[in-house]
């Protein structure tokens, strides 16, 4: 049952048409069964009524309007006609219409539809006959209990999202983290490959330009040189292959995470996507400064927003701006400081992290508190790193 809601959830026009069906069914058995055996004017009414229901999440506010409208219809031919109708059961539809409203527009353009709600109560009340104040009770238990479960389901689906956000951002900052982990493998191994060919190649020049000057005077010295050659060469040519074969693992990198702007603004959409409101100004060509300074720069602002969505308070904002000079790229986090706590009060990593990596790429990097109680991130990060 669990798996039909979630494939019903994922194809909401087909929910919607059943709906529609059913209540079209109502009208169906109303008018078509005893006492009123084929009364095709009010079933091809009711169809009217029912069918906007079918689109009322893809197009709420024309839906709402369409339903209303058929309402009214019926209303005005049952004055035109002079005789009394039995009411279209498919007008239950006008509170699934209301229910659309709240949930997928907003309070104001719903408040307003319950207003054309009131005045066609008492258009169809008076045309009908019917006891205005009955119909405004009844008609008001069903709208206010639209109302309240709309309410309730619009506050469940905003926790969902943005619970679903959060753990799109944790799984991005733990893919972002293992490519993190990987570059600094690679760095390691680069390294020791330096170290085994700086090695390696400068033992066989000594030992060649020893056995160049030998090889005349003492032919056994310089044999044995030639050997020390072949031997280092064969020593250098194994760990060579060894270490090269810890590099030969492909990376999917469309899986991983964009560096340039068009990283910056992944990140920045993925916090926003969790409620924290964030400004981002990017100047200067960022897309192609090199990639250790792109992905210190993408690190920098990530990990600012993520404490300013922990420790900013309620209703939290963020501006980000990343600039490019001739030879640094700053940037700065600045956050709206509506609470009193600050990054610090955690565990303090991410900002012991920044920290690390800024002092890596030889950039200085500032964080604290403003005289305004806003927190600020401020970092300059050269775009040559000297060795």
């Amino acid at each position: 049952m669990r798996r039909f809601s979630l494939w019903l959830r994922e194809r909401p026009m087909i929910a919607d048409s059943a709906l529609a069906v059913l209540f079209f069914a109502l009208e169906v058995v109303t008018f078509v069964m005893p006492p009123n055996p084929g009364n095709w004017v009010q079933i091809i009414g009711g169809f009217l009524i029912c069918l906007p229901i079918v689109w009322r999440r893809k197009y709420p506010r024309a839906s709402a309007l369409a339903i209303l409208s058929m309402s009214f219809l019926s209303t005005l031919s049952v004055w035109a006609s002079g005789n009394a109708s039995i009411e279209h059961p498919g007008l239950l539809a006008l509170v699934v219409a209301l229910y659309t409203l709240v949930s997928y527009v907003n309070r104001r353009v719903a408040a307003v539809y319950v207003g054309f709600l009131a005045l066609d109560l008492v258009a169809s009340a008076l045309v009908n006959g019917k006891d205005v104040i009955l119909g405004f009770v009844i008609s008001t238990m069903a709208y206010a209990l639209a109302w309240i479960t709309a309410e309730f389901m619009g506050a469940r689906r905003a926790y969902v999202d943005e619970v679903a956000a959060r753990l799109k951002v944790a799984e991005y900052d733990r893919d972002r983290r293992a490519e993190d982990a990987v570059a600094a493998e690679r760095t390691r191994i680069a390294r020791e490959l330096h170290d085994v060919v700086a090695h390696a190649v400068s033992v066989m020049i000594v030992q060649a330009d020893g056995a160049s000057y030998a090889v005349d005077s003492n032919p056994a010295l310089a044999k044995k040189a030639l050997g020390n050659i072949s031997s280092t060469g064969r020593d250098a040519l194994a760990e060579l292959r060894r270490t090269v074969s810890l590099l030969r693992t492909e990376v999917n990198s469309d899986a991983m995470p964009q560096h340039g702007t068009a990283g910056i603004a992944k990140v920045v959409d993925m916090m926003r996507a969790t409620g924290l409101t964030v400004r981002l100004e990017l100047t200067g060509e960022l897309d192609n400064i090199p990639p250790t300074v792109s992905l210190g720069v993408h690190r920098l602002v990530q990990e600012s927003l993520t404490n300013v969505l922990r420790h900013a308070g309620p209703n939290p904002k963020a501006r980000v701006t990343v600039r490019r000079t001739e030879k640094s790229v700053l940037v700065e986090v600045t956050d709206n400081g509506t609470s009193p706590s600050s990054f610090t009060h955690g565990g303090g990593n991410g900002l012991l992290g920044m920290r690390e990596r800024v002092a890596v790429m030889h950039g200085t990097l500032e964080a604290g508190r403003r005289p305004d109680g806003s927190w600020r991130v401020f970092s300059e990060l050269p775009l040559t790193i000297e060795d």
